[in-house]
């Protein structure tokens, strides 16, 4: 079943390449661009009933000769970890699609250059995940940013150049960083066996024991650009603006995947990598960690800008994640990388919705609208839906992971928890209050009020002349809100996949795993 992977790797750049020459044709590119991920949508699933979570760590893997002479492979294989983040890229592409269906493009801009460029970064966020040697992940870690700088720098919005160019030079910057540290990982390799190699499975042996500052220092190279990635206080200025700029589709998948890149690089390098230097600098990670969950909440509060508004809450639960993944605790590892998964679907959803409120209402800042429950209680709902499994109420996918991360994390670190727990109270505060001024009270702004028929007229939601969500919008959202409430409630079969592989990397750390000592 290797040839699944494979083709879950070809098939959107296939497609990118077909949509791309339909340029003319902007109804066939879209077709033809949902179609290509339909496809790569159940070949994910065929890869989910493929894997076996008590079989071996890397499973479909394949390999060929690439650059012999440094001995770089291409080489691919997913654990439970990998797989459930292509699975995501595959299920959210689809639904991206649709939701940009009738997305306005900035002028000279056609459908079918924007969708071809959606096709390729998703071929490049699954060689991401699924690339086995570490040279080959650097390649695709850099490839993935080129079509999300056209994507933000050519469809996005007012200041998208500004945005675009940000985003791409931190990227690039840490990427850069990272490559010393794959160049040194090559060095070491040959000092220890006598040939250099990229094999990921082989340097997890080789490198284990190498001498602390050498494992600090290679650690550090990776972190820097995984950290400007997910991204973690202070790197995470780029967020923000590209967040805000990026066009509604190509922001879902930069919140609910791209991002995911840093916090899968701390568990699939980072750690088993260099197992003591990620023990000895965890401290520091811990309080970048609960800094940036305090900070992003509390910037998120005073946010004007919806969009700005979902970056900061993204910052914010990014914390959680690197909480869960640096307390070395079975329980937090395997709720981080469930809520990685989470985050993905919550924020994915909360980003579509604003996208649709903007829509309605023609402007992305939060005064120019309220009272808008009067006029769309259908969107209205669905938003408040979002914004419910974004706070992590009980019921929701969101709670089960994040009540993971805390209950893993106290044991080992008692403290951060504790501080990372004030994130709760403050994510009630930030949802709630922009669900209240945006969609209750009297109908405010000036698009709002001209639609509803002028200051304090009486509004009848089925005749409002501002539409509620269409038969397309619904089949959009549908199965995000599915996927919240059943993974709010039985979260087991991905836990099943995950559990094994997050038991795996804490092995590797030297840290012993809670659950599989339960089972003794």
């Amino acid at each position: 079943m290797s040839w699944v992977l494979i083709a879950l790797l070809l098939l959107p750049l296939v497609g990118s390449l077909v949509v791309a020459f339909l340029r003319g044709n902007d109804r066939l590119a879209k077709l033809v661009a949902l179609a290509f991920s339909l496809v790569e949508l159940a070949l994910a699933v065929l890869a989910w009933t493929a894997y076996d979570p008590g079989g071996d760590r890397l499973q479909l893997t394949s390999s060929a000769e690439w650059i012999p002479t440094f001995g770089v492979h291409l080489s691919f294989g997913v654990d439970g970890i990998a797989l459930v983040m292509i699975a995501l890229v595959a299920f959210l592409v689809p639904v991206v699609i649709g939701g940009s269906w009738a997305e306005k493009l900035p002028e000279g801009r056609s459908a079918g250059g924007f969708f071809a460029l959606l096709l390729a970064m998703q071929t490049g966020m699954v060689g991401v995940f699924a690339a086995t040697d570490v040279f080959l992940f650097y390649v695709f870690f850099e490839a993935v940013l080129v079509p999300m700088y056209f994507l933000i720098g050519r469809f996005g919005g007012p200041n998208r150049q500004y945005a675009a160019m940000k985003f791409f030079l931190y990227s690039l910057l840490g990427g850069l960083i990272m490559l010393a540290s794959v160049i040194g990982l090559y060095v070491v390799s040959r000092e220890e066996i006598g040939q250099g190699t990229f094999d990921w499975a082989t340097l997890v042996t080789v490198t284990r024991d190498a001498p602390l500052s050498t494992q600090i220092w290679l650690f550090l190279g990776f972190f820097i650009a995984f950290a400007i990635k997910a991204p973690l206080v202070p790197l995470h200025t780029w967020l923000p603006d590209a967040g805000a700029e990026a066009p509604v589709g190509a922001g879902v998948l930069l919140v609910g995947i791209l991002d995911k890149i840093g916090t899968f690089g701390f568990l699939r390098y980072c750690l088993p990598l260099f197992p003591a230097a990620s023990q000895e600098l965890a401290p520091l990670v811990l309080v970048l960690a609960v800094v940036g969950i305090v900070y992003g909440s509390l910037l998120a509060v005073g946010q004007s800008d919806m969009k700005r508004f979902v970056a900061y809450t993204s910052i914010a639960h990014f914390g959680f994640i690197a909480l869960g993944i640096f307390a070395f605790s079975s329980q937090a590892g395997a709720g981080a990388v469930l809520y990685m998964v989470n985050h993905g679907i919550s924020t994915g959803m909360l980003f579509l919705v604003v996208g649709m409120v903007m829509a309605r209402g023609g402007s992305r800042l939060i005064e120019d609208y309220g009272g808008m429950a009067k006029l769309t209680p259908v969107l209205g709902g669905l938003f408040f839906v979002a914004g419910l499994s974004s706070l992590a109420l009980p019921g929701t996918n969101s709670f089960v992971s994040e009540f993971l991360v805390l209950i893993g994390s106290y044991p080992n670190e008692p403290v951060f928890t504790v501080i990372a727990a004030l994130g709760m109270v403050l994510a009630a505060l930030y949802v709630l209050w922009l669900y209240q001024r945006v969609f209750q009270g009297p109908v405010r702004g000036t698009a709002l009020v001209d639609l509803a028929g002028g200051p304090g007229a009486a509004v009848d939601p089925e005749r409002a002349p501002v539409p509620d969500l269409n038969k397309r919008e619904l089949a959009v959202l549908a199965p995000l809100v599915a996927l919240i409430l059943v993974l709010g409630f039985y979260p087991k079969p991905v836990l099943d996949v995950i559990t094994p592989s997050v038991g795996a990397t804490l092995s590797e750390v030297g840290v012993a795993d809670p659950v599989a000592q339960e089972g003794k």
